[in-house]
C-alpha cells in the first residue's frame, strides 16, 4: 500500500559528488542501491540537482587567494568555498546514471543564482529566496518527507531542518546518505538535526514498517 501523504527528497544523486566527480564524496555511489530500492514505496518523489553557473560565488576561483574548503564572510553569512563543480549542462551536474527513478514526478535545481548559493531543496543560503518546494508539497496534500542523498551534513541537513521549520515530519534515512565531514561537520549536521526536530532511521527499518501496512 502507497501513502499518498508522504514523499520521498533524492538530494544531489548526482556524478559531481559521487567518485570521479568535481566535488566527489567518498563511496557515496553505494548508497544509490539504497535509494533505488526505496523508491517503490513511494507515491511521490522529487529530486534535487545542484545547477550552478560557471561562474557562481562559491567556487573558491572566483576568489582570488582564496582555496576550497576555506569558508569567507558573504553578504548573507558564511559561506564554504567549493572547487568548481556541478557547473549547468555538464557531465558533472548529471544525474548518476545508477540512480533509478522513472516515477519522480520534479526535479528542483538549486544554486543557479550567481550570487547565493543554494544548500536547501526549500530555500536558498540567504534564506529568503524560496525554491516552491514547500508549496507543491502541500499542494500535493504531503506530510511526511524522507531525504536521502548528498551530502548528509550539507544539502541533506539544510533540506531536512527546513522541512521541520515549515511544518513537515520530516526524516532523514541515514544508510541512504553520505557526508562530506569538513572538519567535524558530519557530527555537528546530526546533532543540529536532531535538536531541531528531523528524526533518524535507517532503510531496514523503513522497508519493514513499510511492509507491515
Amino acid at each position: 500500500m502507497q501513502h499518498a501523504d508522504r514523499a520521498l527528497i533524492v538530494v544531489d544523486v548526482q556524478n559531481g559528488f559521487t567518485p570521479g566527480g568535481n566535488l566527489a564524496v567518498a563511496h557515496a555511489d553505494q548508497i544509490i542501491p539504497i535509494i533505488n530500492q526505496l523508491a517503490p514505496h513511494f507515491d511521490n518523489i522529487v529530486i534535487t540537482q545542484d545547477w550552478h553557473p560557471s561562474d557562481h560565488i562559491s567556487f573558491a576561483h572566483q576568489h582570488p587567494g582564496k582555496h576550497a574548503f576555506e569558508t569567507i564572510l558573504l553578504d548573507y553569512g558564511p559561506q564554504v568555498l567549493w572547487p568548481e563543480h556541478c557547473v549547468q549542462g555538464s557531465h558533472d551536474a548529471e544525474l548518476h546514471p545508477a540512480l533509478h527513478l522513472p516515477t519522480a514526478q520534479l526535479i528542483i535545481r538549486k544554486g543557479f543564482h550567481r550570487h547565493i548559493d543554494s544548500y536547501s531543496a526549500f530555500l536558498e543560503a540567504d534564506r529568503k529566496t524560496t525554491t516552491g518546494l514547500a508549496g507543491y508539497l502541500r499542494e500535493r496534500g504531503i506530510q511526511d518527507v524522507y531525504i536521502v542523498g548528498i551530502a548528509t551534513d550539507f544539502c541533506v541537513a539544510w533540506t531536512a531542518m527546513d522541512a521541520c521549520k515549515l511544518g513537515f515530519n520530516s526524516y532523514v534515512i541515514a544508510d541512504a546518505t553520505r557526508g562530506i565531514d569538513l572538519n567535524g561537520s558530519l557530527q555537528h549536521a546530526w546533532q543540529e538535526m536532531l535538536a531541531q526536530g528531523v528524526q533518524r532511521c535507517m532503510s531496514q527499518q523503513f522497508l519493514k514498517s513499510s511492509s507491515a501496512f
